[in-house]
């Protein structure tokens, strides 16, 4: 895994579910979306603190940006659970 895949994985994961919250917004306003805002925010949150810490490596390498990839999916996993929590009420 190189450095330029991880980074790419970041945004485009991370802009997927952004897309996804933004068009569930823009087809049911109804809803409630302070909550789908708070949900984008954290999104956005762990976009620059995954950004960070792939900018400034520590330790063995490899076995850091492993880390990082189980990061991204595992707070991806805690959005999507967030979001769908929110879209149910």
């Amino acid at each position: 895994m190189n450095l330029r895949v991880i980074k790419k994985d970041i945004e485009y994961f991370i802009g997927e579910f952004i897309d996804d919250c933004s068009l569930f917004v823009a087809l049911n306003p109804s809803q409630d979306t302070d909550a789908i805002a708070k949900i984008i925010d954290e999104a956005v949150d762990l976009y620059n603190d995954l950004k960070d810490k792939v900018n400034h490596p520590e330790g063995n390498k490899k076995a850091f940006y492993k880390g990082i990839q189980k990061d991204l999916f595992a707070g991806i996993d805690a959005l999507c659970e967030k979001l769908s929590a929110a879209i149910s009420k």
